[in-house]
């Protein structure tokens, strides 16, 4: 699939999770740490891409294992407003291009105002 279909792809789902966050009382401008996750084919891609992650700054990144599957789970402290999540995943989005790897998403918890 070519990249401006993955990017597409995940805009659209991105800006679903968020009107979803929304309507559970998500208070999108609160940082907060967001976790996004790389899959990777083994650990010698796991461990380039975390330390490519790490040596830009683009967050803190660790290696994961889990029965013999490698993955890149990547922390960024930050709001996410529409405009931001989307850039940052459309990032992840492209390192899983350019590096081999599936980009499957990120996650993190719903901040309230109150």
């Amino acid at each position: 699939m070519p990249i401006v279909d993955d990017l597409l792809r995940n805009a659209y789902e991105d800006t679903q999770l968020l009107l979803t966050n929304d309507q559970r009382g998500d208070v999108l401008s609160i940082p907060r740490n967001v976790e996004f996750l790389l899959l990777a084919p083994d650990e010698e891609k796991a461990s380039t891409v975390c330390s490519f992650i790490q040596d830009n700054q683009y967050g803190a990144a660790t290696v994961q294992e889990d029965d013999g599957k490698f993955r890149v789970l990547v922390v960024i402290h930050m709001p996410i407003t529409q405009n931001l999540i989307c850039s940052v995943s459309a990032l992840m989005t492209c390192l899983a291009a350019i590096f081999g790897m599936e980009y499957d998403g990120w996650g993190s918890v719903i901040k309230s105002a109150a």
